[in-house]
């Protein structure tokens, strides 16, 4: 089976602009990639106590005052300018969101893009988000989006939905239009704790990991290794057969950043080197149980993004089909 390759998109800062955001995406379907995927933030406080956990000094990249794109807008003009490209949400925060507001707004965008549409989930992380928009469940945000998945899939797949949550309750109403994609968009768990492992092997699709983790030392990211995510990857297979599904029920989608340098050092990072170095790191992942690869390609401007991206399209994608 051929390996799937998704990238980002610029939905952040000064890049995230529509043309921008439809050069690389067109760009991306032309060169035979999988999907594109974008973050997602609904405010940005000045001033921000919550430790981001994917810095080693846990200071947020986030700027009060620069641009951050509404994914789902973002994503519904995507299928507007693509045709067969998947849209994808990495994490759409699930307890931000009136649930049913949510679940028809992704429900018609799986409508609209004719069965597109990846959904990307996560708790959150950051405290004064949750307080900025006047929600005082932060201490609860695993047992909300658990809540609002289950949800989720009464709303998208019974013709008469029936829910009683802690949080949440629905009863005599119809709920439509019903996603294309049956019997529900795909659902995807972003992070790597132990909670949203379980959360996953649950209830969900698909895993991504983030192949990056912050360390002390190196005042950065450094990319798991092979046999750190073999070990992760069994985890989840087996965490998925005690929650009584089928070992193989979620895929394996690795985040990680591709860069090319044809003169690495001795101590160079996974994914980052030659051709033939990062062609060997994708096979030792794909050995290690990942079955697909969110790519992001370090670039000052979307115009680099896109040469490095075709660049990866002719050296390394032709390998993996």
């Amino acid at each position: 089976m051929a390996v799937k390759f998704g990238q980002n998109l610029p939905t952040t800062g000064v890049n995230a602009t529509p043309e921008n955001i439809k050069l690389i995406s067109q760009r991306a379907e032309d060169l035979g990639y999988d999907s594109v995927w974008c973050s997602d933030h609904l405010v940005i406080p000045h001033s921000i106590a919550s430790r981001y956990p994917y810095t080693a000094d846990g200071e947020t990249p986030f700027s009060p005052r620069g641009t951050y794109l509404d994914s789902i807008t973002a994503l519904t003009f995507v299928t507007g300018c693509t045709t067969k490209l998947r849209v994808a949400t990495n994490v759409l925060i699930i307890p931000y969101r009136h649930p049913v507001v949510t679940a028809k707004q992704l429900a018609t965008l799986d409508v609209l893009s004719e069965g597109r549409l990846t959904l990307g989930v996560g708790v959150g992380w950051m405290r004064e988000e949750f307080e900025y928009l006047g929600l005082d469940t932060y201490e609860q945000r695993g047992k909300v989006t658990d809540e609002y998945i289950q949800l989720y899939h009464e709303l998208w797949t019974k013709e008469d939905p029936e829910f009683q949550g802690e949080f949440f309750q629905v009863t005599g109403a119809g709920f439509y239009p019903k996603p294309v994609q049956k019997p529900h968009p795909p659902i995807y768990v972003g992070g790597h704790t132990g909670p949203a492992m379980r959360r996953a092997a649950k209830y969900c699709d698909g895993w991504v990991p983030y192949g990056a983790r912050p360390t002390p030392t190196s005042g950065g990211r450094t990319i798991l290794e092979p046999d750190q995510m073999e070990a992760a990857v069994a985890r989840m297979r087996r965490m998925t057969i005690q929650a009584g599904r089928p070992e193989d029920a979620v895929e394996i989608v690795m985040l990680c950043n591709i860069v090319f340098d044809d003169n690495p050092g001795p101590d160079r990072t996974r994914l980052t080197g030659s051709t033939d170095q990062i062609l060997d790191d994708i096979q030792k992942y794909l050995d290690s149980g990942v079955q697909s690869f969110l790519a992001g390609f370090p670039a000052r401007t979307p115009s680099e993004q896109v040469e490095l991206a075709e660049r990866f399209s002719r050296e390394i994608m032709p390998h993996f089909q």
